[in-house]
């Protein structure tokens, strides 16, 4: 634990100075999905409830960093990308993306954003002493603050393609948001050649309708506990690429993105409801 930590010496849950613990977080939510100990009360209590409507929803956790495994790893290996950003990226966990992007060069060049004061805390911990990869703290409800970010813009370079990640964040943002136009801001900012990365809460509908019964569920319980989620259809999903090439399989349920022999996330009734895709940004017409 990291020394801007108070101590709990009298059994009272402790954080950093700054953190709110008695409100729950998305970041500290889905930490406690997926096993972590940087989570409180407030957070479990939104999980567990959770986990009485989708019993399977740590399977769904797992399928989306496994997801998030196999993308980073085919744009750093096959794609040829050596550049990441990251929004939403949530507390570190195993499997990071500049670890998975390392793995292939280790000059790969990784921005992660997040708004939860929290990450900021443990990222700069975890990325103390290393050049290549760093976070800040912005929100994706102010994305030109993200794409004018000095230290963003010190670390990428705007004239190569970037992978943009956008797992598990879009659907925090209510519809009067307009996450529309904030997907659509993001992609305009990168170069020809570059990718974007969506995961996503989906309600399947009429096709599936005890899913759908589900989804709805889990959305009133994230907007009655955490003020936000959104189970959207295919079609508002698939908006967010633009008009961006979509890799095959296209957007599909996440265990069905290129399944590979080290992913262990099993089906269950969340399957139908997390979806992901990946999209490329078309060259530049010539001059």
């Amino acid at each position: 634990m990291s020394e801007d930590w108070d101590s709990a010496e009298d059994g009272q849950e402790r954080a950093p100075n700054g953190i709110e613990i008695g409100k729950p977080s998305v970041a500290r939510v889905y930490d406690f999905m997926l096993g972590g100990k940087d989570n409180f009360a407030s957070d479990r209590k939104v999980a567990e409830l959770a986990l009485q409507i989708a019993p399977d929803a740590p399977e769904a956790a797992r399928a989306n960093r496994e997801f998030l495994r196999r993308v980073v790893h085919h744009l750093a290996a096959e794609a040829g990308i050596r550049q990441f950003v990251d929004i939403g990226s949530g507390l570190p966990t195993q499997g990071n993306v500049h670890e998975i992007a390392h793995a292939v060069d280790r000059g790969a060049r990784v921005v992660y954003v997040d708004n939860d004061p929290i990450v900021l805390v443990h990222g700069r911990a975890l990325l103390a002493k290393n050049d290549t990869t760093t976070v800040i703290q912005a929100d994706i409800r102010r994305p030109q603050e993200i794409v004018d970010h000095p230290d963003l813009r010190r670390l990428i370079d705007p004239s190569q393609p970037v992978a943009l990640l956008l797992f598990g964040i879009l659907h925090h943002l209510n519809d009067d948001e307009d996450p529309e136009s904030i997907a659509a801001l993001l992609r305009d900012a990168l170069p020809p050649g570059s990718f974007v990365a969506i995961s996503h809460f989906h309600n399947p509908g009429a096709a599936r309708p005890e899913v759908a019964e589900q989804a709805a569920a889990a959305e009133k319980l994230f907007n009655e506990n955490l003020g936000t989620g959104r189970w959207r259809t295919h079609d508002e999903i698939r908006a967010y690429f633009g008009d961006f090439e979509m890799l095959d399989p296209g957007l599909v349920p996440l265990a069905e993105w290129r399944p590979g022999p080290d992913d262990h996330a099993e089906q269950g009734i969340t399957y139908y409801t997390f979806v992901g895709g990946v999209a490329r940004k078309p060259d530049a017409d010539p001059a």
